[in-house]
């Protein structure tokens, strides 16, 4: 036989392949891909070139001057100042006519997509000069801008979603407050703190990705995942925004519930700040900060019209909801280093950092005038920190101050620290300045929240003291109490005011609770290994816990009254975190309060009657429970001894007819023994 060519081998077998593909096909013709290209390659697809790569970091400026080439350079050097503040410039293109003169528009290049939306958001309607005012826009928009068809229709109306009722709690009928217990993998629990024992409202697996939180007002729970923020309120909790920011980790509200601000961290190691209107949810701003991933980068004017962050020797605030700078301009303010809003209105207050034989300022700044109502020089300072009260009548500012200074390769120490305290008294006219010198140390500062009182602990770490304070209008601060020899690390005032836990966190967990009226000392106990405590927003209750997340065994968490009386005790080892829901403020005015305070005798009666009845009838709950478990154990004994003295014709028949069921039916296999011992001996004596 012949052998077959090596030509003819490849042909028979490309041939059996084909036929076996064939094969294959065939069985496939019934199969269906319902697998997308975004589930399969979604990673991939991210990075896939979009039409915009390449043009989405350039700018269109128009409104420039149209100036001759003498003047070019000069026009440059402007246009680079502005726009540079923006972000790092790669490239610029003046349009020239033949005769070298500008075109009155040009063209910027950015390196980074989000320092062109900066510069299109700050700088448009930018006025260099009484003539020419900046129109400026994305070089990616030029292409939607003229293609806008010239008929006109209208935009299809979209249904309204109806939201839930956000404000639901408020009328909680007994006035009892809402908390969510964080667990470990995100369980997630929403309690109604009722009497006796509080009610699981909502339980969720997997609620979260990493954090949970209320919003200011308690109107939202604002939950973290991959994608984004998701806004939940209503009865059901049930979603009610969700604003898409990718890898997010810190979200932060405006205290009026406008605003959410997303933090999210770079490849580069920076932070991408977004901006969030909660009632559209649409993105307003956002920002690009080398600062860490600390949060609280943008801070809040009390009434939302204003924010502002801290940038290389400037402060820079700006003015909503057009997002823009006030004034369109930063304040320079060399050596800044920390500001903080007042909390009643929009004045600024900062610090600014001592530079050799120049001292060391704070500065109260009124916003939107920009005007310094008071300013106070301080010398020798290493380090300061802003108290704002509650009220907004008193701003603190603790000095830390030394006798001596050494600065070695770029370190530097102090030696001699002391500390004062700065007392601004705000409703005063030229807002006076008192000065309190501590020469301890000082371990915390706290302000009474309604009130004009504030405390501190002061002292060596182990002989500390508790020193409370009161200021009064035209007066120096007056030293009211002082606690020696308290272990204590913490200080946390009821909302209220007037009662004040003393509290050591993390190791002995002593708790104190002291009612500063005639600082009587109302409990003493502890929540040993304590790591976490909170008011209630009424000020009746608090709560203590110990966290999973920073210690191990005996976690948990515990109510207690505010006279320091335990109301209940949630021992479990998934415990990690719980917040209290916060309230608005009140709508009553400060007549209607004192008038409410001064009636409250009245209700009593009526409260305490509720109560007892609450109490009966969580009493008679339990007593019913209880029956009827007897009754079905009762039931269930019933029916067993019915199936034993059914089955005794087989044990008789098993056992000889021998009828064992009772002692004394075979008393012939039965051995009597009578046993006797000494139980007691009492020996009386008489004389």
């Amino acid at each position: 036989m012949a052998k077959k060519k090596d030509s003819e081998k490849h042909e028979d077998g490309q041939r059996g392949k084909y036929n076996k593909d064939d094969a294959d096909a065939n069985e496939l013709e019934n199969f269906v891909d319902d697998i997308t290209d975004e589930e399969l390659l979604g990673d991939i697809l991210q990075k896939r070139p979009k039409v915009s790569d390449g043009v989405d970091t350039v700018i269109i400026v128009d409104g420039v001057p149209q100036v001759n080439p003498e003047r070019f350079e000069k026009l440059k050097v402007v246009i680079t100042k502005i726009f540079a503040q923006f972000g790092k410039i790669l490239n610029d293109y003046y349009p020239k006519s033949e005769n070298g003169h500008t075109k009155g528009y040009i063209f910027i290049e950015y390196e980074k997509h989000e320092s062109a939306l900066e510069a299109v958001t700050q700088a448009n309607n930018y006025k260099l000069d009484k003539q020419h005012t900046f129109l400026i826009n994305l070089f990616s928009d030029y292409k939607k801008y003229n293609d806008i068809p010239e008929k006109w229709e209208p935009p299809t109306l979209q249904p309204f979603p109806e939201r839930p009722n956000l404000q639901y709690y408020l009328s909680e009928p007994d006035a009892f407050d809402q908390y969510y217990v964080y667990n470990i993998n995100s369980h997630i629990e929403v309690w109604l703190n009722s009497n006796p024992q509080p009610t699981k409202l909502v339980e969720r697996e997997k609620w979260t990705e990493s954090l949970i939180m209320w919003s200011p007002l308690g109107t939202y729970l604002a939950t973290l995942h991959k994608q984004g923020v998701v806004l939940w309120g209503g009865p059901n909790f049930t979603n009610v925004l969700k604003l898409s920011h990718r890898n997010v980790q810190f979200v932060d509200f405006s205290p009026c519930e406008q605003y959410l601000v997303a933090y999210a961290p770079l490849d580069n190691g920076e932070q991408k700040l977004t901006i969030f209107d909660i009632r559209t949810g649409a993105e307003k701003r956002s920002f690009i900060s080398d600062a860490p991933m600390a949060g609280n980068v943008l801070r809040w004017s009390k009434d939302d019209k204003y924010f502002a962050r801290i940038g290389h020797n400037t402060l820079s605030v700006y003015e909503t909801p057009s997002f823009g700078l006030l004034d369109k301009k930063s304040i320079t303010v060399n050596g800044i280093r920390d500001f903080s809003w007042s909390p009643r209105d929009n004045v600024l207050a900062y610090w600014v950092a001592e530079d050799k034989d120049v001292p060391a300022r704070v500065v109260l700044l009124e916003i939107p005038s920009r005007k310094e109502i008071r300013a106070n020089n301080l010398f020798n300072v290493a380090d300061c920190k802003i108290h704002w009260q509650k009220a907004g009548d008193y701003l603190c500012v603790k000095v830390d101050r030394y006798a001596k200074i050494k600065r070695e390769k770029g370190d530097v120490k102090y030696s001699g620290m002391y500390f004062n305290f700065e007392i601004f008294h705000m409703r005063e006219k030229n807002i006076p300045v008192d000065s309190v010198e501590i020469k301890e140390p000082i371990h915390a500062f706290a302000w009474e929240p309604i009130g004009s009182k504030f405390a501190i602990i002061h002292g060596e770490p182990s002989n500390n003291s508790v020193s409370f304070y009161n200021v009064k209008s035209g007066q120096a601060p007056v030293l009211l109490k002082k606690l020696d020899k308290h272990f204590c690390s913490h200080l946390f005032w009821s909302p209220a005011g007037q009662y004040i836990v003393i509290a050591e966190i993390r190791d002995s967990g002593a708790l104190e609770f002291v009612d500063t009226a005639d600082f009587t000392t109302m409990c003493s106990t502890e929540h040993y290994k304590a790591t976490d405590i909170e008011w209630d927003p009424t000020g009746r209750f608090v709560a203590t816990g110990v966290s999973s997340w920073k210690t191990k065994g005996d976690t948990g968490y515990w109510i207690w009254s505010f006279q320091g009386r335990i109301l209940n005790r949630f021992n479990t080892n998934t415990y990690c975190h719980m917040q209290w829901r916060p309230r608005p403020p009140t709508l009553l005015s400060a007549k209607q309060q004192k008038d409410t305070k001064k009636s409250l005798k009245k209700y009593t009666s009526q409260f305490e009657t509720k109560d007892k009845m609450r109490m009966t009838k969580a009493s008679k709950e339990v007593i019913d429970k209880r029956r009827k478990l007897i009754k079905e154990f009762e039931e269930y004994r019933s029916k067993r001894l019915d199936d034993w003295n059914k089955q005794k014709a087989e044990r008789m028949a098993i056992r000889s007819h021998i009828d064992t069921d009772e002692l004394d039916s075979d008393d012939k296999n039965v051995q009597v023994e009578k046993v006797e011992f000494l139980v007691k001996e009492e020996v009386t004596v008489i004389d």
